[in-house]
């Protein structure tokens, strides 16, 4: 609880809207409603696990081009989630702040300077 509320104090501060979930099954009923630009999922969630919510949302042509960042544990059996879904990863164990600007950078476009 305290992971995910860093993240989405971290990602609120940057002016992004952010739904939570406190389960993968919560999470995709939440998401029949939503189109998000980008889904953090961690793969150890309860009632649905995260390779089972992962499935499930790129079943949904809608959900095609969502990006998925994966937030683990360091010991996470990230190697056997498929490849076709190519996640982000971040770990739980290490500045998840630094990590999350990081991805930031590589999922979204740089911002222009508005012109002087």
């Amino acid at each position: 609880m305290l992971i995910r509320h860093t993240v989405c104090r971290f990602l609120e501060e940057r002016g992004f809207g952010v739904e939570s979930a406190a389960n993968g099954l919560e999470a995709l009923e939440m998401l029949k409603t939503i189109v998000p630009s980008l889904v953090i999922i961690d793969p150890q969630m309860s009632k649905m696990d995260g390779r089972q919510l992962m499935d499930a949302l790129k079943s949904r042509p809608e959900m095609a081009k969502v990006s998925i960042v994966i937030l683990a544990a360091r010991r996470s059996p990230l190697d056997a989630l498929p490849e076709n879904h190519s996640p982000l990863v971040i770990y739980k164990d290490m500045d998840i702040e630094a990590q999350l600007a990081r991805v930031l950078e590589t999922i979204l476009p740089p911002r222009r300077t508005p012109p002087s």
